[in-house]
């Protein structure tokens, strides 16, 4: 058992060290071994990489960061790094390639065989953020006249480097793909069987050009392993795995949340965000929201002389926004989940907004009848009580509608609805919030 680092130390530059290190690391996963290694010398980072079984070390670097990737490949032996990038799963190798500097993804590019190296090439032409700048060609491709028995040997001689050996990706002469056959539909059938008798000719794909969110959707609504991603011809770029789409899963949910909380979204991790860049991926918003939020100081202003007349107008002001701000946090938080799952979308826009303003009905009743009961507790006048539940009725309301509206507007328009973030739905309510507590009090008080 390893326990220290320093014992990994005197393994890696002593005698056996191969099958010392094995016996010592053998209960570790690669994501482990990946964080052990970052905590080595230069030096031992390097021999580490060398002794490892090839398959282990190069699990190991796909949990490293591309230059750290890089600097290990430049400075191994050429026949181990060869080796090293070889065995690398392609979408890590893409990954890795526009990362670096051209010349050196040029240099590392030039021990690909020509054929691998040319579909390397084409998964870097698509944009980020796309479907099929996460596509993988490490996948098993039969043709549709094979056997099952040639299909299966095939499997056994190709089967290792796949990422996934769950499905079978049938394709024709021009490589389009037919459809995707389940290892279990294989073995299940006779060996003499063509692959043509057993497809649907109706596989689940992705465009290459989509969006990678629609991806991940399609893969969780289906429970695949994976999903074939194709071009404009129907043919077959490659497939992306599960474990890919929870990446991307968990990177677009932080987006929208730190969308959500009126901030740009970081690009590296918190703790490796520079303090400066936090300010000014903050600051652009913040000013925003207060300028807008100055509107609100007009509109009291305005009504300066109302509030002289009845100061106990003024008590009510920040519980009647904050209602209304929390109201529509909650509202816009709702849609845009749920335009991100695809749960609704752009067809069910009344349909959304219909049953947030009937929520928002509901819920104004509930919070007008506590505001009311709470001026009253406070022993002001019941026509001042009356003014401040009737206007959280209609503040609620107000705040439930344009926070469904809102992010159903801005997705029709291919606009990202979490910029309708929690603070700037806030701001808005508050406006408005203010404008219908003045009002209701004028004509509820005659001031």
């Amino acid at each position: 058992m390893l326990d220290t680092i320093q014992d990994l130390r005197s393994i890696l530059f002593g005698p056996n060290s191969q099958q010392l290190l094995m016996d010592s690391v053998s209960h570790l996963q690669p994501y482990d071994l990946a964080q052990i290694l970052l905590a080595l010398e230069y030096n031992e980072q390097q021999q580490l990489v060398e002794i490892l079984p090839l398959d282990l070390a190069t699990e190991v670097l796909e949990y490293l960061e591309p230059e750290v990737q890089y600097r290990l490949l430049h400075h191994a032996s050429p026949e181990r790094a060869m080796a090293l990038l070889r065995t690398l799963p392609s979408d890590t190798a893409v990954d890795l390639f526009l990362a670096i500097h051209p010349r050196q993804a040029e240099l590392l590019m030039g021990w690909l065989p020509d054929e691998y190296r040319e579909r390397i090439n084409t998964l870097m032409t698509f944009p980020e953020d796309t479907a099929g700048s996460l596509a993988t060609v490490d996948y098993i491709a039969a043709r549709e006249g094979w056997t099952i028995e040639k299909t299966l040997a095939h499997i056994r001689k190709v089967g290792r480097k796949a990422e996934v050996i769950s499905y079978i990706y049938v394709v024709n002469a021009r490589g389009q793909l037919i459809d995707v056959v389940s290892l279990k539909e294989m073995i299940l059938a006779s060996p003499q069987t063509l692959l043509s008798e057993i497809v649907s000719n109706s596989p689940i794909v992705v465009r290459a050009d989509s969006d990678q969110e629609e991806a991940a959707r399609l893969l969780s609504q289906y429970d695949f392993l994976a999903i074939p991603v194709v071009d404009a011809s129907n043919r077959l770029v490659g497939i992306i795995s599960v474990d890919d789409l929870v990446d991307v899963i968990q990177a677009e949910a932080t987006e929208d949340i730190q969308k959500l909380g009126g901030s740009e979204p970081l690009i590296e991790s918190y703790l490796k965000t520079p303090v400066l860049t936090l300010f000014q991926k903050r600051v652009w918003w913040l000013l925003v929201l207060f300028f807008a939020e100055a509107i609100t100081g007009n509109i009291m202003r305005h009504y300066q002389d109302a509030l002289t007349e009845v100061i106990a107008l003024s008590f009510f002001i920040p519980l009647l926004i904050d209602a209304g701000g929390n109201t529509g946090s909650q509202t816009v938080t709702t849609l845009v989940r749920a335009l991100a799952l695809g749960e609704i979308d752009i067809e069910d826009t009344w349909q959304a907004v219909k049953k947030e303003m009937a929520t928002g009905l509901l819920l104004g009743a509930v919070i007008g009848s506590a505001a009311f009961v709470r001026a009253e507790f406070m022993g002001v006048a019941t026509n001042l009580g009356s003014v401040v539940g009737i206007s959280a009725f209609f503040i609620i309301a107000w705040a439930s509608t344009v926070a469904a509206i809102l992010p159903m507007v801005l997705h029709r328009l291919k606009v990202d609805p979490a910029v309708v973030s929690g603070p700037l739905i806030t701001t808005l309510v508050d406006g408005v919030g203010i404008l219908v507590y003045f009002n209701v009090a004028k004509l509820l008080l005659g001031i």
